[in-house]
């Protein structure tokens, strides 16, 4: 199986050497420095399992890798419009393209069913680029959970064994595409779940995005360095109580366990990728998982007085820095 994955960092660069450990013909769309090292010396993982390196195809160019019988796209949220204008070398008339992204994937209303079946975010994909490049029918939703940070280009550090990816269809039936998208990944080292209710996944993961995030940059902290504040602890059960309203008034029922989310928080050292972002001057990913969750919020008629400010202040922040327009 030929698999691109479309974004070398750490979690594109993790997946990578994980589908490539598991058997597919792997290749991946990097820049610069990333580009440089994987053509060298492949990826490196360094994971509580193993250590190991694998080679695989690199290029800046989609066309030098041809048409790919999946693509897996790891970028953040800023850098959609690169996929959009650079992805289509890399479809066949089949190739199914998996967002495994953190936040509200663009094609979140297709096939929904409903008031909103088809419904366009507008702020996710401003200008219709995927919608045209792409297309929802292609697009497949993918939520990954996995703690790893690019040591140097081309080398990660994985956190911990408690790597998954959930692949779900928008359409929530249960397709041979993403059992055949799934395979080896879990060949690789990963637990891989396909889903028939990816709203739901989007969620759960949307609400630890949404309870760390935030706080992470306005503390500028890893979350053991806040979430044993009383206070702190108070404001992430008003978060994630906002998001499952927000679900539920969508029609989904994602499971809600917050005790336990803030347990964990209060032991995590792993700073959330956007606090990454502000201390490395990158694009800050804000549109795509917090302003994108009030977006629809305000369309679910659901009120988020917790979230409003939290975002609020950290489109300041992110403003102030450079990071956000």
């Amino acid at each position: 199986m030929k698999v691109c994955i479309f974004g070398a960092g750490a979690i594109g660069g993790h997946v990578a050497a994980r589908y490539a450990r598991g058997g597919a013909e792997v290749s991946v769309v990097a820049r610069g420095a990333y580009l440089e090292a994987i053509r060298d010396k492949g990826l490196t993982i360094e994971a509580p399992d193993a250590t190991f390196t694998e080679r695989v195809r690199a290029s800046a160019d989609p066309a030098e890798l041809g048409p790919q019988d999946a693509v897996i796209v790891t970028v953040k949220a800023p850098a959609l419009p690169a996929v959009a204008a650079g992805i289509a070398p890399l479809l066949g008339p089949e190739t199914p393209v998996v967002f495994a992204m953190n936040g509200i994937p663009w094609f979140y209303f297709d096939f929904h069913g409903g008031a909103l079946d088809g419904h366009r975010l507008a702020r996710l994909d401003p200008e219709g680029a995927l919608r045209r490049a792409i297309g929802p029918r292609r697009a497949i939703a993918g939520v990954v959970y996995s703690a790893c940070t690019v040591v140097e280009p081309g080398r990660i550090a994985v956190e911990h064994n408690r790597n998954r990816m959930v692949y779900g269809e928008p359409d929530n039936t249960i397709s041979a595409r993403c059992e055949t998208i799934a395979e080896p990944l879990r060949k690789g080292g990963f637990r891989v779940d396909v889903t028939e209710r990816m709203r739901d996944a989007i969620w759960e993961k949307l609400f630890l995005n949404l309870a760390s995030g935030p706080l992470a940059v306005l503390a500028q902290s890893a979350p053991a360095g806040y979430a044993s504040e009383p206070g702190v602890a108070d404001a992430i059960r008003r978060i994630v109580a906002e998001g499952a309203s927000i679900a539920h008034a969508l029609g989904c029922r994602p499971a809600v366990d917050v005790e336990p989310q803030i347990e964990r928080a209060r032991t995590m050292t792993h700073k959330p990728s956007i606090l990454q972002d502000l201390e490395l001057g990158r694009p800050m990913e804000v549109d795509g998982i917090f302003a994108a969750t009030l977006d629809l919020a305000r369309l679910a008629g659901v009120q988020t007085p917790t979230l409003d400010l939290l975002i609020a202040l950290l489109k300041t922040r992110a403003r102030g820095a450079g990071l956000y327009p």
